[in-house]
């Protein structure tokens, strides 16, 4: 199983980012898809799920109305919005696959920093 991110970079306070996790080697369509962020010094948090059954989704309070995870099932892709950046959403992002069955899946991580 390989999950892929990709989107990642440098941009200024009140820009946009789209990350986006390609998925390979997984029934991607069973799997509850999510994003996390890891800053330096602080534990890894959930920013965003989206479930595999229905598409209901899920945010942490600090990026509700700013963030939107979205899926493609014939892609196999999972992707987050990112608009009106802080500083305090530089981190290193990572996709997670998640199955009913307890199977879980972790990428390698893209930085985004916002800074001017």
């Amino acid at each position: 199983v390989q999950l892929v991110e990709s989107g990642g970079g440098l941009v200024q306070p009140g820009g946009s980012l789209r990350l986006s996790c390609a998925a390979s080697g997984l029934t991607f369509s069973w799997y509850d898809m999510s994003w996390y962020h890891q800053a330096p010094g602080k534990e890894r948090e959930l920013v965003a799920i989206i479930q595999s059954v229905g598409g209901r989704t899920n945010y942490a309070d600090s990026v509700k109305g700013r963030f939107t995870i979205s899926r493609d099932n014939a892609k196999n892709t999972v992707y987050l919005q990112m608009n009106s950046l802080k500083p305090e959403d530089t981190a290193v992002y990572y996709c997670n696959a998640h199955s009913r069955r307890g199977f879980d899946y972790w990428g390698q991580g893209t930085q985004v920093t916002v800074s001017s």
